[in-house]
């Protein structure tokens, strides 16, 4: 019997408004968010998994990818989010070259992929699986 294990781990990030957080990402996303008896949100997935949202007064986006979600056909998917209101070409052609809709083909080295923002500023992505 182990005392540390890894069952019931999840994952958590930091935004600068919970209230828009759970709009963008309930609304916005079609997740499943509820806000817990801390005032968090709590993010389900719908294999199981949960993220942990949380306020910060001092809230900086973070710097790499937070939150990827896989999806057979990144085009359809790339096409939903913008009907959603979502801008998905967030970096430069010098960052990341992509087409008119932020996607970045792997072109046989990576998945094709298409980065966007919550409204805290921190990077989610959409990519092909």
């Amino acid at each position: 019997m182990a005392a540390f294990t890894a069952d019931n781990a999840f994952s958590g990030f930091s935004v600068d408004d919970i209230d828009a957080a759970k709009e963008f990402y309930g609304t916005t996303l079609g997740l499943d968010v509820e806000l817990n008896a801390m005032g968090f949100l709590d993010l389900r997935l719908p294999r199981g998994g949960s993220i942990l949202v949380y306020a910060k007064p001092n809230h900086t986006p973070a710097s790499f990818t937070i939150l990827n979600f896989p999806v057979a056909d990144v085009d359809a998917a790339v096409d939903e989010l913008i009907a959603r209101g979502v801008q998905t070409k967030i970096y430069s052609d010098e960052e990341f070259p992509s087409d008119s809709r932020g996607i970045v083909r792997g072109n046989g080295q990576g998945p094709d992929i298409a980065w966007f923002r919550d409204p805290a500023g921190n990077v989610l992505a959409v990519l092909q699986a």
